[in-house]
């Protein structure tokens, strides 16, 4: 399992091969340098902490997310929707995404609760953040008919809160592909667990929704990487928590 290797070789070895590896990718489009940093920090507590496999789940929702970003950045630029900096990620984004993943990956590196669980967690957070920026990337550049989540009133695309069809279908293949991807690398164990992540990543951005229409832009403290640390954070806890629900019930 992931975090049953998690000695000082290991590590050693996720040091030196983000090291590496952030490196020679700073001169992709994809993070600012400061992001790419703060990117292989991360990448070092997943490896050390998960191995290969956790770490490389991580790198695969990095890409899906940058190129979905991307999909449309010319129109979306023009309509003042699209990402700031061209779409690159800085440190806030890193972690805005990845602070839930990290800390259960840590639990699971210092053997602190059960390791299945907290992988159940993992995947959900994850699930969660690419349904989000799957829905809201499309659904910012195709989403036809743009609503309030709490009134569904029609709003401008772009608006917090706001969903779309198009937007939301988007944000169920972001959350089911996420789910494949742990899946198929081994960090949850069944197609009945895959099926409870990826209907948590859809539910905890509709609930991000919520909570961007009922609050974001109200609290000054709210910021859009503090919502989505909410939102992922919502997922991990709502997954592990159904899951031993139907633990419990069986």
């Amino acid at each position: 399992m992931p975090g049953q290797a998690a000695d000082g070789a290991q590590w050693l070895t996720a040091l030196l091969i983000n090291t590496l590896l952030i490196a020679l990718a700073q001169r992709l489009p994809l993070l600012t340098r400061n992001g790419w940093i703060h990117a292989g920090a991360l990448g070092t507590i997943l490896w050390g902490c998960l191995g290969w496999r956790g770490w490389l789940a991580v790198v695969l929702y990095l890409a899906l997310g940058s190129l979905v970003t991307k999909l449309g950045f010319a129109q979306k630029q023009a309509a003042g929707l699209a990402e700031a900096r061209g779409g690159q990620r800085g440190p806030a984004n890193v972690w805005g995404s990845a602070l839930t993943g990290a800390v259960l990956a840590l639990l699971i590196g210092m053997g602190v609760g059960s390791e299945r669980l907290l992988l159940i967690g993992f995947a959900a957070s994850f699930a969660a953040k690419l349904a989000d920026t799957f829905g809201s990337e499309i659904g910012k550049r195709w989403g036809r008919t743009t609503v309030l989540i709490t009134n569904l009133h029609r709003v401008p695309a772009g608006t917090e809160g706001a969903i779309s069809l198009e937007g939301t279908l988007a944000s169920v293949v972001g959350s089911v592909l996420m789910t494949a991807l742990v899946l198929a690398l081994g960090l949850i164990a069944s197609p009945a667990v895959a099926a409870l992540v990826a209907c948590v990543g859809v539910v905890a951005t509709l609930l991000e929704s919520v909570l961007g229409a009922l609050v974001q832009g109200r609290v000054a403290w709210l910021s859009n990487e503090m919502v989505n640390g909410i939102q992922t954070a919502l997922a991990a806890l709502l997954a592990m928590g159904l899951n031993l629900l139907g633990s419990a019930a069986t």
